[in-house]
C-alpha cells in the first residue's frame, strides 16, 4: 500500500482487446466459461446469472492462498457490481501484516489500474501511515467491496461518479474479506470509513461515534481476532472534502496512532 498499496503478491491485471482497450469483467467472465479458476472453487454456471443471488461465496476457493484468491476473484460474479467495472480490484501488501487497512471499494483510479488505493485518497492514506509510524511494507490494504460502484450524472459528463455501495452488495462481497482476513490473520484491523465498518460490525455501526478506539474483534469466517483489535477512522477521501483538510488530516493520524499502541501491546 505505501506507493498507495505496493503490491507484491502481484494484483491480477485486466485482460485487453486487439485495440489494447481493457475488456469489461462480464466479457471475460463468459469468455473464461465458467472455467474453475482456483484450488477448490465451486462449478458456477455462467447462464445461471449468479449476481442475483448477491453472494460470493460460490466463487472462493476453499484452500487457495492470497495469488489464488486473487486469481479467482478476477472472475468474481457474485453481485451486479462486476458488469459495468473494469475488473476486481483485490487486497495488496504483505500476506503476514499484522495491520490490515479495509477502505470501503475501489475507486475511478483503482479500478482503471488494478490497485487499491492509488487514486488521491491513497495518497492520504500514505501520508497518514507515515506520520503514525506505521510501516507500510508491513501492511495488507483492502477494501470492503472489490469492484467499483459508480453512476453517471448528467452534469459531470461522461465522468465516473463513486456510488456508495448498498448493505447487500456489502455483505455479498464479505467471503473476499474473510477469505483475506484468515490467511493473514492480523493483530489490528482498522476500518477506513463507514461502509468498512458496517461490513465488519453490521449496519448500526456508526464511524463519528465509534472512531479513534479499540473495539472487539469481530468475527468474520474463520477469522477470529483477539481481544479488542479494531480501531475504526474516517476514510482518507473524507480529508480532501473537507473544508480544513489539515484538521480532518490530523484527526485521522491520530485514529492510526491508537492502531500502533494497539499493535505494541501484542504480545
Amino acid at each position: 500500500m505505501a506507493e498507495p498499496a505496493r503490491d507484491r503478491a502481484g494484483a491480477a491485471k485486466p485482460a485487453r482487446d486487439e485495440a489494447g482497450a481493457a475488456e469489461p469483467a462480464r466479457e471475460r467472465a463468459d469468455r473464461a466459461g465458467g472455467a474453475a479458476g482456483g484450488e477448490g472453487r465451486g462449478d458456477v454456471g455462467l447462464g445461471d446469472e449468479p449476481e442475483r443471488a448477491y453472494d460470493a461465496t460460490p466463487f472462493v476457493p476453499a484452500r487457495a492462498k492470497l495469488p489464488g484468491l486473487r486469481r479467482a476473484a478476477a472472475e468474481c460474479r457474485g453481485c451486479p457490481l462486476h458488469g459495468p467495472a473494469s475488473q476486481t480490484v483485490f487486497g495488496a501488501g504483505d500476506a503476514k501484516a499484522p495491520l490490515v487497512l479495509i477502505g470501503e471499494q475501489p475507486g475511478d483510479q483503482e479500478d482503471r489500474k488494478g490497485h487499491p488505493f492509488v487514486g488521491p485518497a491513497g495518497h492520504v492514506l500514505n501520508r497518514a501511515l507515515e506520520e503514525a509510524g506505521i510501516d507500510p511494507e508491513r501492511t495488507y490494504v483492502t477494501n470492503a467491496v472489490k469492484h467499483f460502484s459508480f453512476e453517471y450524472v448528467p452534469e459531470r459528463g461522461k465522468r465516473r461518479i463513486h456510488k456508495p455501495p448498498n448493505p447487500r452488495e456489502l455483505s455479498a462481497c464479505r467471503p473476499w474479506l474473510a477469505a483475506e482476513l484468515a490467511l493473514i490473520d492480523p493483530e489490528v484491523l482498522v476500518a477506513l470509513g463507514a461502509s468498512a465498518g458496517k461490513a465488519l460490525l453490521g449496519s448500526s455501526f456508526r464511524v463519528t461515534k465509534q472512531r479513534g478506539v479499540l473495539l472487539p474483534c469481530p468475527a468474520i469466517g474463520d477469522y477470529r481476532g483477539r481481544g479488542d483489535c479494531l480501531v475504526a477512522t474516517i476514510h482518507p477521501s473524507a480529508v480532501l472534502r473537507a473544508d480544513d483538510r489539515e484538521a480532518v488530516f490530523a484527526g485521522l493520524v491520530s485514529d492510526l496512532r491508537v492502531a500502533v499502541r494497539a499493535l505494541d501491546s501484542q504480545p
